[in-house]
């Protein structure tokens, strides 16, 4: 797989089931060089294979589909070039689909109400004078921004006080009118247009973004998850909050109080019609976030039961959602081991998988039976269906890549000095070699690298480089225990598994060049490198990546900045000097790549500036590749021509270093 090869990778949404069982929709998106954007449409997929799967709509990029309840109508997001993302219907056999929102910053979300009858959405909204929401007034004639909580920025985002996210309602259109409609907002005299449900500007001003949201059974109400207690710029608690629909009861009542002492991402109406949230625990402080499996939860009264086992259960895969499986059940992702499986959790806490193996799912929607969306070794992305029989693949949108050539990974397991053991894959050229190997670190650190294809690995390989990437301690999918021992000793064993790693791969392979060894990293890899370049000087060259370099200088500075230094390295200056790439940059002799975007807020651009004047006027080969308009997410959704600039960027750095 070469860089421009990126155009084949084809992502899928979350499918979306027909309620008559007969066939699925779902996105399929891949980045598109000649208009450096992402593009996607929707597809129709036949679950009996009678019919080969079919493009169902033509737009720029569609995405997020869901069918209406009772199937005649499915709803999607739209995002013409140059244009905010709005909500729009179509027909569920097909035909012209109808905009029925013209959010100004546009829509991320959306629900079905249960009768059909109407959708909710999310979507941020400005203040007035800011964000184009006044024309001919620039960003800089803006207002000043008087701040006042330590949370108001956002990576991806940007401030986020002065345009917070609010949940609206929109009534469903008729679809059996013209085949065009203009949107709501632009309709003369309409009753139609959108409300606000959450509190708006005047009632909540800057008391925190509307997260997931769901109708209540009988659709009189909106449970919407939102951070609105005091201690929100401290904690990291969030609540669930019920608002009425109808006229007059627009007050909110609160279903699950922030006191609960949990961060919850997902919620939807599950098993006997109760609020359902995927969440993770955060301690006694409301902070103590490090390596905490996410589980589920069941509401009832003002109380939060977890069905799922802390230590072992892992549901927090990012984008992870719940998918309701009739009454007493409900579909979760759970991130285990390298993979990421779809199991069944009943209301007694009863998990049963549903789909495991060398997969990672990324989406699911049950009926009568169960579809989703999975990726492995030659997959970026397929549909699957899944019944008794088993599971039977639908679709084949990785031909195209698997014919440009990919290389399947060897997967390991290696012992490390302290007798523990590390998990991971070599992913190497065709040939006897002797190759350059390059020890590759994941970010997070709770997170783990999976079995799916990986275009990073893919690309260096083509280029003749050997990979070596593993899941030391302080990553998720290894229970609890393993990801929380880092807590406050970073760069102790997770630096020694990752070595340890290198050296296991390289007495099991004798492919591997043990005289011409790289390594390389992002965010916590970023990290992890400059740490290790510190302290082990056996590499020819470094790549650091929008690293996590300098915890001091974190705090203040990073969208995560008041809590996620202070749980992971401590508020001790000495303890966080112990653990800190910064204080030991003058160990470091190692010719290093410093690469990041300048709109990252996750790890801000100072901590790179910060770390590569440090190693050039120390006298270290070094430069600093910036790049212009990205953030924290550059390798995985930044502007395709940017992406394929930063791998050709990193072949040439190993070229001249380890040249193969």
């Amino acid at each position: 797989m070469r860089a421009v090869d990126i155009e084949l990778l084809s992502n899928l949404s979350r499918p979306t089931l027909d309620p008559s069982g007969e066939r699925a929709v779902v996105a399929v998106t891949r980045p598109h060089l000649a208009a450096d954007a992402y593009v996607g449409q929707l597809w129709e997929v036949a679950l009996d294979g009678s019919v080969p799967p079919r493009r169902l709509t033509r737009g720029f990029r569609d995405g997020s589909p869901q069918f209406s309840p009772d199937g005649s109508a499915l709803a999607f997001l739209r995002a013409a070039p140059g244009e905010p993302t709005q909500l729009a219907v179509i027909d569920a056999r097909g035909g012209e689909p109808i905009i029925v929102t013209d959010a100004e910053l546009g829509v991320d979300a959306f629900q079905w109400s249960p009768d059909g009858s109407t959708l909710a959405f999310r979507a941020r909204v400005p203040e007035l004078g800011r964000y184009g929401s006044v024309d001919g007034m620039s960003a800089g004639a803006e207002a000043p921004r008087r701040l006042t909580t330590l949370r108001y920025r956002s990576n991806g985002v940007g401030y986020t006080g002065d345009r917070p996210a609010r949940v609206h309602l929109v009534p469903s259109p008729d679809l059996q009118g013209a085949p065009f409609v203009a949107p709501i907002a632009e309709r003369d005299g309409s009753t139609q247009e959108a409300s606000p449900v959450t509190p708006g500007v005047g009632l909540s001003s800057p008391e925190g973004d509307a997260g997931a949201f769901a109708f209540s059974p009988d659709g009189t109400e909106l449970w919407v998850v939102e951070a609105l207690h005091d201690e929100r710029d401290i904690d990291l608690n969030s609540g669930v909050y019920a608002y009425g629909i109808e006229a007059g009861e627009s007050a909110r009542r609160v279903i699950l109080s922030p006191t609960a002492g949990l961060s919850i991402g997902d919620l939807v109406v599950g098993f006997d019609d109760v609020p359902v949230v995927l969440a993770s625990e955060t301690g006694e402080s409301g902070r103590d976030f490090v390596a905490r499996n996410t589980g589920l939860f069941v509401i009832e009264g003002d109380s939060a039961t977890r069905l799922t086992d802390a230590e072992t259960i892992d549901l927090g895969e990012v984008g992870s959602r719940i998918t309701r499986a009739g009454s007493d059940a409900v579909l979760v992702q759970n991130r285990t081991c390298g993979r990421v499986e779809l199991v069944s959790v009943t209301r007694t806490g009863d998990v049963t998988p549903v789909l495991d193996g060398a997969v990672e799912v990324t989406g699911a929607a049950a009926g009568n039976v169960v579809v989703a969306s999975v990726q492995s070794a030659e997959s970026f992305g397929d549909l699957v269906v899944i019944d008794g029989a088993g599971h039977r693949r639908l679709t084949d949108f990785s031909a195209d890549i698997r014919a440009a050539g990919i290389v399947r990974p060897r997967e390991i397991t290696v012992p490390t000095r302290d007798g523990s053991t590390v998990h991971g894959w070599i992913v190497r050229p065709e040939g006897d070699g002797p190759h350059p190997a390059l020890l590759m670190i994941h970010g997070g650190p709770f997170s783990q690298y999976s079995v799916h294809l990986f275009d990073e690995a893919q690309v260096l390989a083509d280029a003749g480089y050997a990979v070596v990437f593993c899941n030391p301690r302080g990553s998720a999918g290894y229970g609890e225990a393993h990801g929380r021992v880092i807590r406050q000793k970073m760069g102790s064993v997770d630096l020694t598994d990752v070595l340890d790693f290198l050296d296991g791969a390289l007495a099991l392979d004798s492919a591997l060049d043990a005289t011409r060894l790289g390594i390389l990293g992002g965010s916590y890899g970023g990290y992890l490198t400059a740490w290790a370049i510190a302290h082990d000087h056996r590499f020819a060259a470094a790549i650091v990546e929008r690293g996590f370099l300098d915890p001091e200088y974190f705090v203040g500075t990073s969208d995560i900045g008041d809590f996620f230094a202070d749980e992971y390295t401590g508020t001790d200056a000495a303890l966080q000097r112990s653990q800190s790439p910064q204080a030991v940059v003058d160990q470091v002799t190692t010719p290093t790549f410093v690469i990041h975007s300048e709109n990252d807020l996750r790890c801000p651009l100072g901590q790179a500036e910060r770390y590569y004047a440090s190693l050039k006027r120390n006298g270290v080969e070094t430069e600093l590749l910036v790049f212009p308009g990205e953030d924290h997410e550059l390798s995985r959704s930044g502007r395709p021509r940017h992406r394929v600039e930063r791998f050709e960027a990193i072949i040439e750095w190993w070229n001249r270093y380890l040249p193969v």
